[in-house]
């Protein structure tokens, strides 16, 4: 069984001094030194001055921005009328994360972006009932269920439940990763 995102969130953390060559509260003082105050400048300045890969520098800039209270993005996106669905975001991010190692998670408020090299989905609670899958899938045709959709993934499947998460959408997953990296 995957791990639960709070059991993902605690190894992210776990391993920041690892992967990015600094604790957590160093990377903090790093940020709040910048006087940058927007969660994108702060991730551009991890990024592209200190090396930070997205996913870590998404984590940092959040707990640098962090209010006292504990920052659960998932568990927001997932609360309320849409908390049904969160059993679906699970299953979907597993199989993604069964496609290799090299996977980012990078929540953000309203959606999860999952990248490699560059992001290849976006998982988003769209409605109270429909998760909609990103997939950067740029130069294929739209067709049936997969539906055109933005500049950050070219393509969109409608997902309401586990059944419209079949082996056609895994492997239009599958191809998004494989040109992610």
């Amino acid at each position: 069984m995957a791990a639960s995102p709070d059991d993902q969130l605690a190894t992210m953390l776990a391993n920041i001094p690892e992967k990015t060559g600094k604790p957590l509260d160093e990377w903090i003082s790093i940020l709040r030194a910048s006087g940058l105050e927007k969660h994108g400048e702060m991730m551009k300045l991890l990024k592209q001055d200190h090396g930070v890969t997205h996913g870590f520098a998404n984590l940092i800039v959040s707990k640098a921005r962090e209010t006292g209270e504990e920052l659960d993005l998932v568990a927001a996106q997932y609360s309320g009328a849409k908390a049904d669905l969160r059993p679906l975001y699970v299953e979907i991010l597993a199989y993604a994360q069964s496609l290799g190692k090299d996977v980012e998670v990078g929540p953000k408020k309203a959606s999860v972006s999952l990248r490699r090299k560059k992001q290849f989905a976006l998982i988003t609670p769209a409605t109270k009932t429909r998760i909609d899958l990103g997939l950067a899938l740029k130069g294929d045709e739209p067709q049936g269920r997969l539906e055109a959709y933005n500049a950050m993934c070219s393509h969109r499947v409608r997902i309401e439940s586990s059944a419209d998460f079949d082996d056609e959408v895994k492997g239009w997953m599958k191809e998004a990763y494989s040109r992610s990296g």
